[in-house]
């Protein structure tokens, strides 16, 4: 059993949060970059990043926020 990445487990709070989610990988000439997205009650945010830890982590953060409307 391998163990599991950090982003897996960013995933796994955004899933047990209600929360549905997809990952998308584009290349682009600077490499790889992550398009992540989080969906729930009608509530849709999206964040790309240059790698999935960062891209998951701003979108738990912008999706759990309190203020949320």
């Amino acid at each position: 059993m391998q163990p599991m990445k950090y982003w897996e487990i960013v995933a796994d709070r955004l899933h047990a949060g209600g929360w549905s989610y997809g990952i998308a990988e584009h290349l682009t000439k600077r490499g790889l970059l992550f398009c992540v997205d989080a969906h729930r009650d009608g509530k849709r945010f999206i964040v790309k990043a240059d790698d999935l830890l960062t891209a998951f982590l701003s979108l738990e953060r912008d999706a759990t926020r309190q203020n949320v409307a």
